[in-house]
C-alpha cells in the first residue's frame, strides 16, 4: 500500500509538470510561436493550478498532515487518560511519519503494560499491606506473666509479610511458649502462619499434651496448603505446678538451654517432623521431659538468626550455630532481657551497615528465675552505640 500510493504521488507531480511544460513550450513542438502558447498558458493555467493545488494538497494531506494530527490526538488521550490509546495505522507513504508513527505505538504498548502492572501492583500492594496488618495485630502478644518464668521474645520479618511465628498460651497451670518457621517468606507464608497460630491456641484449650496439640493442627493444615509449604515449630510446656518443662519438635532448629551450674550452653535436638509434612504425624511427634534449674536459660530462635549474613549478599558469611553459642555464653548478665539484648547488639553488629535481612528473625529467651527477684537487671532501651543499623524496631 505505501509503495502503491508513492507512485500514485510522484505521477501526479510528473503528469503536472509535464502539463505545465506542455502549455508553456507545448507550441514550439507544433511549429507556432511561443506568444501563442504563452498566451494559451495564461488563459487556461488558473483552472489547472486550482486542480494542481486540489490533487496535491488532498495527497499532502493525506500522506502526512493526517497522521500527525492523529498522532497529536492519540498522545493528547494517552497523557489525559480520557481514553485508553489504540494503534495509530502505520500505512504511510511518508517515511519520517512512519518512523514516528511505529515508534509511538511500541511505546504505547509498553506504557499500557507498565499501567497495567502499575494498577495490579498497586492492588496488590493493597493486599499486602492488608495482611500484614493482620500479622502485626496477631503477633501482638498481650503480657502473659509466667510466675517463676521471666520471658522476652520479639520477631522481625524479612518482607511485609513473614512466616515467623511465636506465642505464650495460658492454660491453667501449663503455660505454652512456641516457635514456629514457615518456609519461605511473604503472604502465603504468613497466612499459613497466622492459621497454624489461631489452631493452637484453640487446641491448648482442649488438650494438655503439646505434642497432640501439633498433631492436632497438622491434621487441620496438611490437607489445606501446598505441599511445598511447610512449618518447622517448636514448643515447650512449662508446667508452673509441678516446675517441670516438657518440649516437643516439629523439624525445629535446636533448643539451646545455658546450664547455670555449668557456665555453659547446650544443644538439644529437636526433632519429629514439620507440619505439613505427612496428614498424621501424631506417632512421630513426642513430649519430652528435660531437666530445668533455677537461673537456666532457655533460648528458641529461628534459622534467620544463624544464617544472617554479615553483607548483602547470600555468598557472604554466615553468623553460624558456634559463634550463637559463644554469644550466649559470653553474654555478661545472665537473665533474659541481658542475653536477649548482647544477641541483639552481636547480631546488629555482625550484619552490619547497609546490611540485608535474607530471613524472618525471631528470638524467645526465657530465665527460670523461681521465686527470686531479678536484681541488676538491663534496661529494654538499647543504646545506639551499641548497635549498627539492624534492630528490631527498625
Amino acid at each position: 500500500m505505501n509503495f502503491l500510493l508513492r507512485n500514485i504521488f510522484f505521477i501526479f507531480v510528473f503528469l503536472f509538470l509535464v502539463a505545465d511544460a506542455f502549455f508553456i513550450f507545448g507550441d514550439i513542438f507544433v511549429g507556432t510561436e511561443i506568444y501563442t502558447s504563452l498566451q494559451a498558458y495564461i488563459t487556461y493555467f488558473p483552472g489547472i493550478a486550482i486542480w494542481e493545488i486540489i490533487i496535491l494538497s488532498g495527497l499532502a494531506y493525506i500522506t502526512s498532515i493526517k497522521p500527525i494530527r492523529s498522532l497529536k490526538k492519540e498522545i493528547a488521550f494517552f497523557i489525559t487518560g480520557s481514553k485508553e490509546g489504540t494503534s495509530l495505522t502505520v500505512g504511510n507513504m511518508n517515511p519520517d511519519a512512519r518512523y514516528v508513527i511505529n515508534f509511538f505505538n511500541k511505546s504505547l504498548e509498553i506504557l499500557k503494560n507498565f499501567k497495567e502492572e502499575f494498577k495490579a501492583g498497586r492492588i496488590l500492594k493493597s493486599e499486602v499491606e492488608f495482611a500484614s496488618e493482620i500479622q502485626r495485630h496477631v503477633l501482638k502478644k498481650n503480657t502473659v506473666v509466667i510466675p517463676s518464668m521471666d520471658v522476652v521474645a520479639n520477631t522481625k520479618s524479612a518482607t511485609e509479610v513473614g512466616g515467623d511465628s511465636f506465642d505464650i498460651i495460658e492454660q491453667g497451670h501449663n503455660y505454652y511458649i512456641y516457635i514456629g518457621d514457615v518456609t519461605g517468606h511473604g503472604v502465603a507464608a504468613g497466612f499459613v502462619m497466622m492459621i497454624v497460630n489461631a489452631l493452637i491456641s484453640g487446641f491448648s484449650k482442649i488438650v494438655e499434651n503439646s505434642a497432640d496439640i501439633l498433631a492436632r493442627t497438622n491434621e487441620i493444615v496438611k490437607p489445606r496448603v501446598k505441599s511445598n509449604i511447610l512449618m518447622t515449630l517448636l514448643m515447650i510446656r512449662w508446667d508452673e505446678e509441678k516446675q517441670k518443662m516438657y518440649i516437643t519438635g516439629a523439624g525445629h532448629e535446636y533448643l539451646i538451654i545455658y546450664k547455670a551450674a555449668e557456665k555453659r550452653a547446650f544443644k538439644i535436638k529437636s526433632g519429629g517432623v514439620a507440619l505439613g509434612m505427612t496428614k498424621n504425624i501424631s506417632k512421630i511427634l513426642k513430649e519430652i521431659e528435660i531437666s530445668i534449674a533455677k537461673d537456666d536459660i532457655i533460648i528458641l530462635y529461628t534459622d534467620g538468626i544463624t544464617e544472617a549474613r554479615n553483607g548483602k549478599h547470600e555468598s557472604d558469611m554466615m553468623l553460624g550455630m558456634d559463634r550463637f553459642m559463644e554469644i550466649i555464653e559470653h553474654t555478661p548478665i545472665k537473665t533474659a532481657q541481658g542475653v536477649f539484648n548482647n544477641i541483639t547488639i552481636e547480631l546488629s553488629r555482625f550484619m552490619g551497615y547497609g546490611y540485608r535481612q535474607f530471613d524472618d528473625i525471631t528470638l524467645i529467651v526465657m530465665h527460670n528465675k523461681g521465686n527470686s527477684i531479678i536484681e541488676n537487671n538491663v534496661s529494654p532501651e538499647i543504646a545506639p552505640q551499641f548497635i549498627t543499623e539492624w534492630n528490631w524496631r527498625e
